[in-house]
């Protein structure tokens, strides 16, 4: 006990110098390299990266083919009268597997013209950037509507580009949101009219026959079921989805 009671006050006096002898981390730098490229210190890059995650789910939500394809399968599930069938967990992972399916060409080609380069220190961080973001680029061109586009320049003053490398992000990005929103609905007003047409005669079926306390609901949802079922439902959902962006 007694050897403790000097040990441990000598301890804590050696702590502070043995933690100003380790080394840190190097400061938040930036610097500009011969060719007049910048490099950012190992700090800086980490806090970008822990920027980047905590805006990545509002990225896979809106700048992907995710938001249609959720949508569209929400609506699916409330024309066939099962409002908890299939869970909100299998839709949702549904549509992050099915976005994954449609936007592997899209995440090879930044992998390849930005990531990959920028990792080999070929390229500079900025031109890393502007290469990850040139396919996401073309992908929410091909997908967004004239007009959305042209609401957005017009509300934001800018409506003279020379092509569709000069529209901004700023615009892009909720004009293809507002497309894609559209896009979804239109589908899924599709997808609603034969399962109102196998409620409408049911309940034309129970009414005619004095059934009123009957629900058309509880009826028509067996056949709806077996409609689906019948026509392959889901394959033929889903395909549709994924070819609608690849037209």
């Amino acid at each position: 006990m007694n050897r403790l009671r000097w040990i441990l006050p000598l301890a804590l006096m050696l702590l502070p110098g043995m933690a100003m002898a380790l080394p840190g981390l190097p400061a938040v730098t930036v610097e500009t390299g011969e060719d007049g490229g910048q490099t950012y210190s190992v700090t800086l890059q980490i806090l970008i990266l822990m920027t980047a995650l905590t805006v990545l789910p509002a990225l896979v939500l809106m700048m992907t083919s995710f938001t249609r394809i959720v949508i569209v399968l929400a609506l699916l599930r409330q024309a066939m009268g099962t409002p908890q069938t299939p869970p909100n967990q299998v839709l949702i992972g549904l549509a992050l597997f099915l976005s994954f399916f449609i936007m592997t060409p899209v995440i090879n080609a930044a992998y390849d013209n930005g990531v990959q380069p920028y990792l080999d220190e070929e390229i500079s961080a900025e031109e890393a950037i502007d290469a990850v973001v040139e396919p996401l680029r073309e992908f929410m061109m091909g997908q967004v509507r004239e007009n959305d586009l042209a609401t957005f320049a017009r509300m934001a003053d800018e409506e003279s580009f020379n092509g569709p490398d000069d529209v901004p992000m700023s615009i892009l990005i909720p004009a293809f949101i507002t497309s894609e929103l559209k896009t979804a609905f239109i589908i899924g007003f599709l997808i609603y009219i034969p399962f109102v047409i196998i409620d409408l005669v049911v309940a034309s079926t129970l009414m005619s026959m004095g059934m009123l306390m009957l629900s058309p609901m509880l009826v028509s949802l067996p056949f709806k079921i077996m409609l689906f079922v019948l026509v392959d439902g889901w394959s033929l959902v889903l395909g549709t989805l994924a070819s609608s962006f690849f037209i």
